[in-house]
């Protein structure tokens, strides 16, 4: 049976950086990055004879600049590696330089699965943010979800143990915060991921109220679990009435980083369905294969707040899990039925499989009685996000600042992201005849009907909504087809990066 403890010890590539030149230690394998012209970015220190033979190596394997392209050679004799990873750079300038490096490093890490053990990556870098994404999309890369595996790892399969960044003498300081900051984010990730990769037999509400429990233990991170009883207790009947057709109870768990010094207060909260299947209102079996993923919100919010601490961040952090099983049994939810949410509005339940608005909305009033400065949600939401922005793109909503800030920090991080409107000719489509609310609007603009039921539960202060933002990414939290860059198949970790940058913004 798999614990929580094991799910916070999975593999982790040892990262470092260094000055040496690139000759004076022997490594399994050499990554070398390709400019767009087809030139090999190789160190000023290497021998201009090494140099040359790098080059020709590169032409004869038909290298090339194109992002995510990777070739794997054996490495010359007078390089002490045995294979050399020449991968392509793209092009882009600023941001999109800073996520070609990830994704260039990542590319050649995953090449190297099960082909090498340690690498030294010299990828062009000028500053320590440019290290950083290096770094990142090494650390990102190097996964391998086992945590539900008997076996060992095979040999093919297994991934980078350790990897060396090259860096410019006059980076040499700044490097190592840089590089220690990879560590943290890539850890975070990590642990998103394997959440998310986690079946939904193991994952149940108290079994992710668990791992948050455990990994908060050493660090000064605070958690509080509500259980049924206490959500009872408490009038949080949007995640009570998702979750009554299942044996594995609903929890609400508050995790909470707020160093001494911190002035600004940043609330987040996540869906966690730990498994989707529609409840009555059931899903087609095609649909629910994947529904295990339907808690990648609440995952990442989870790993955003470990990493905010571990990082000391000097902003509060608060993360919310609105943990909850959507089943179909005689005691579930029916259309029809009226919840009575924790904000004191009453929810007409048209259809049990818009059930994730349900337990936002409890986590977002409860968020916003603490007044924070800025309340991010962050679901698995719609189907329609996908059909409007594709499987890799999030979309953002909410009020004007709020909204750019967070597709700003999305693109500091490298995670696709794009603002979406809230039409109020839309919001009539939510008013009920019996209720305050109902969960469904009409046929179209499913995306933003959902973030207008949102807005409802965000609390005012002063006469005026809290600032808020909802980020949905039921497409790009889970990715189907074939691993690219440094993302694996199955769960991405998508969110964490943007969160972490959201809080650091407002630690300046």
């Amino acid at each position: 049976m798999t614990t929580a403890q094991e799910i916070l010890t999975t593999h982790e590539v040892s990262l470092t950086a260094a000055t040496k030149p690139l000759g004076d230690s022997a490594t399994d394998a050499l990554v070398l990055g390709v400019l767009q012209d087809g030139t090999v970015s190789v160190p000023s220190d290497v021998k201009a004879g090494v140099r040359r033979r790098l080059a020709q190596l590169a032409e004869r394997a038909q290298a090339s600049g194109r992002l995510e392209k990777v070739v794997v050679v054996p490495a010359p004799d007078d390089v002490r590696a045995g294979l050399v990873v020449f991968t392509g750079l793209g092009e882009g300038q600023g941001r999109a330089q800073l996520e070609n490096l990830r994704l260039a490093a990542g590319s050649a890490v995953r090449a190297l699965q099960g082909r090498a053990s340690s690498a030294v990556v010299s990828l062009p870098v000028d500053t320590a943010e440019q290290v950083q994404a290096v770094a990142e999309g090494v650390g990102l890369a190097a996964f391998v979800y086992t945590a539900q595996k008997t076996r060992t790892v095979e040999d093919k399969d297994r991934p980078l143990e350790s990897a060396v960044v090259s860096v410019p003498k006059n980076l040499a300081k700044a490097a190592k915060p840089a590089v220690e900051r990879a560590r943290h984010v890539a850890r975070a990730v990590r642990l998103t991921r394997t959440l998310v990769d986690l079946s939904p037999d193991t994952a149940t509400p108290e079994f992710v109220a668990d791992v948050a429990t455990t990994a908060a233990k050493g660090t000064k991170v605070k958690v509080e679990v509500l259980a049924e009883k206490e959500l009872t207790r408490g009038g949080f009947g949007g995640l009570l009435g998702v979750g009554q057709g299942s044996v594995n109870g609903s929890r609400l768990v508050k995790l909470r980083w707020s160093p001494a010094r911190a002035k600004k207060h940043v609330s987040l909260v996540g869906k966690g369905i730990t498994f989707d299947s529609g409840g009555l209102s059931l899903k087609p079996p095609a649909s629910m294969m994947t529904m295990k993923s339907d808690m990648a919100g609440a995952a990442a919010v989870l790993s955003t707040v470990l990493a905010a601490a571990a990082l000391e961040l000097p902003v509060a952090v608060t993360g919310w899990l609105c943990l909850a099983e959507n089943l179909p049994s005689g005691s579930a939810t029916r259309p029809g039925d009226v919840l009575h949410m924790h904000s004191g509005h009453t929810v007409e339940v048209l259809n049990t499989d818009a059930e994730g608005r349900l337990v936002l909305a409890d986590g977002l009033w409860a968020a916003g009685q603490e007044n924070p400065d800025l309340l991010v949600d962050i679901a698995t939401l719609t189907g329609a996000q996908m059909a409007a922005l594709g499987v890799r793109t999030a979309g953002v909503m909410g009020d004007d600042a709020a909204r750019s800030l967070v597709v700003d920090a999305a693109g500091r991080a490298g995670e696709p992201a794009w603002p979406m409107p809230l039409p109020e000719h839309l919001r009539p489509s939510l008013d009920s005849f019996v209720a305050d609310l109902k969960n469904m609007g009409d046929k179209h603009g499913g995306m933003l009907v959902a973030g207008l039921f949102l807005r409802e539960f965000v609390p005012e202060q002063g006469g005026r909504r809290l600032p808020w933002a909802h980020i949905d990414i039921a497409g790009p939290s889970f990715n189907e087809a074939q691993p690219w860059g440094y993302t694996p198949r199955e769960g991405t970790g998508f969110g964490v990066r943007t969160m972490l940058e959201i809080a650091a913004a407002h630690a300046e």
